[in-house]
């Protein structure tokens, strides 16, 4: 259990910086030297998995392709993962190297696998920064070596933290596994021992070089409570330690119970071949065995005009009566909407028609069909004779076309934010998820929001079209 004591400056290298804000608006709760730029050390890393996560989300590689490390990754100084140049690994075991062990060489691989280059990865890391709002933050490098110019502050890392919290949550528990399997061998946390005591603590990041001191970056949740603190600076893990439990009880203590949740806004992709405004151009180059081609990404505009159908001629507004839900920023106004006119339809559709109502002009009354006609007659096998008046049996094989793929726009804290984000969707998204089913799915991590019964096809073009407009997706496969 820990204890909220005041630690003087001398348990910290010089010099020392903090800070501690409540993640689910933001706010800074207390700051002292938090825009001082430091050597971040290993914090770095949590940029090099944020934009690792971005490429898998916008299909640059995926979890399950193999990287090839270079003499640059092999040759990077501990901590590391022990990878020697040529070997092949899954992105998946360099991700939870890095994230757990710290390890410098699959930080690097990382990168080298996004960009080509780990110069040109630096530069990506330095563009997503800007557009986050770490305005104080050079990268150098990917895993956090101390290096000229590699600078940051523990407000910009606060900031990069609670990104990686809200942006891609579907990969935040990996920061609170205290082992996992690499791969070539099973890592163990750098900061399980915070981990284990600190109670709600399940994040984020640990740093340290002698020039840095020791860093951590660190997130807890009690009830509907978040704090982020980040500390710099430390002499040794156990203050560094200390500190932090005493920075997140002071967020505790001053957070408010209840607020409003504004997650940051995701920065727009600026991934390789992204041009000005973040649009990417498509590379219609073959790729590489086991990975996946690259398409076109239209990550920061948004679909601004959309033309709609002229009516059929010879129909009148009184025959045809379309759900037109506009999605507007309230969501409960569309579900208070469509409640009520599903109920209105349920009443329309259950009363009888009045025999005295004639149809209305211009409306062809379709011609009954005559008995004599039979839809869908199949000739009877050679060897059965065919009854006198047989029934009719009509069958059809299935249309399903293999729509055993799905959709997740992410893990929700309620089944009723899940559900609200499913609505909005499906009233944003008609063209490509008419027919789905929506589905919450609950787990002890929170509530799935997803959308199931769908092609690959249908899946693939859904996910992109929603990227396009900034919301998270990504597909999920037939189990």
């Amino acid at each position: 259990m820990w204890f909220a004591v005041m630690l003087p400056l001398s348990a910290f290298a010089a010099p020392y910086a903090a800070m501690v804000m409540d993640a689910r608006s933001g706010k800074v709760l207390h700051a002292q030297n938090a825009d001082t730029r430091l050597h971040p050390a290993s914090l770095t890393k949590m940029m090099t998995l944020y934009i690792a996560f971005e490429a898998v989300q916008n299909g640059e590689l995926s979890m399950d392709t193999y990287v090839t490390i270079s003499k640059n990754a092999a040759a990077e100084p501990p901590s590391k993962l022990g990878l020697k140049q040529g070997q092949k690994i899954q992105l998946r075991y360099l991700v939870r190297a890095a994230a757990i062990k710290s390890a410098n060489d699959a930080a690097t691989a990382i990168g080298e696998a996004i960009e080509g280059s780990e110069a040109a990865f630096a530069r990506r890391m330095n563009r997503t920064a800007k557009a986050m709002g770490m305005t104080r933050t050079t990268f150098r490098n990917a895993h956090g070596l101390t290096e000229e110019g590699h600078l940051s502050t523990a407000r910009d890392m606060s900031i990069l933290g609670r990104h990686v919290i809200y942006d891609y949550p579907m990969y935040y528990n990996l920061f609170a596994r205290q082992t996992a399997d690499a791969g070539v061998r099973t890592v163990s946390h750098t900061n399980r021992r915070l981990l284990q005591d600190y109670r709600g603590a399940d994040g984020i990041k640990t740093g340290y070089t002698s020039a840095a001191g020791f860093n951590l970056t660190a997130s807890a949740e009690r009830g509907s409570q978040r704090v982020i603190a980040t500390v710099f600076g430390g002499r040794s893990t156990a203050t560094r330690n200390a500190k932090v439990a005493e920075l997140l009880d002071l967020g505790f203590r001053e957070a408010p119970s209840r607020v409003a949740l504004r997650a940051p806004g995701k920065p727009p992709y600026l991934g390789r071949g992204a041009g000005a405004g973040g649009i990417a151009v498509a590379n219609n180059s073959d790729p590489a065995p086991g990975t996946r081609a690259k398409s076109v990404r239209v990550a920061s505009a948004a679909v601004t005009r959309s033309l709609r159908p002229k009516q059929r001629p010879g129909t009148g507004a009184a025959d045809v009566a379309p759900l037109v839900a506009e999605v507007r920023d309230d969501i409960d106004m569309v579900l208070k909407e469509v409640t009520m006119t599903a109920a209105v339809v349920a009443k329309e559709a259950s009363a009888p028609t009045p025999a005295a109502v004639a149809a209305p002009m211009g409306v062809v009354k379709p011609v009954r069909r005559p008995e004599t006609v039979v839809a869908a007659a199949a000739p009877p096998p050679r060897d059965t004779p065919t009854p006198a008046r047989a029934a009719e049996v009509v069958t059809r094989v299935s249309t399903s076309g293999g729509r055993h793929w799905g959709i997740n726009l992410g893990r929700y804290p309620s089944r009723y934010h899940a559900e609200k984000v499913l609505l909005k969707t499906a009233l944003a998204e008609t063209a490509t998820l008419d027919g789905s089913l929506r589905k919450v799915v609950h787990s002890n991590r929170g509530f799935d929001a997803n959308f199931m019964g769908l092609t690959r096809e249908t899946a693939e073009l859904a996910c992109r079209r929603l990227q396009a407009r900034r919301v998270t997706c990504f597909m999920i496969g037939p189990s």
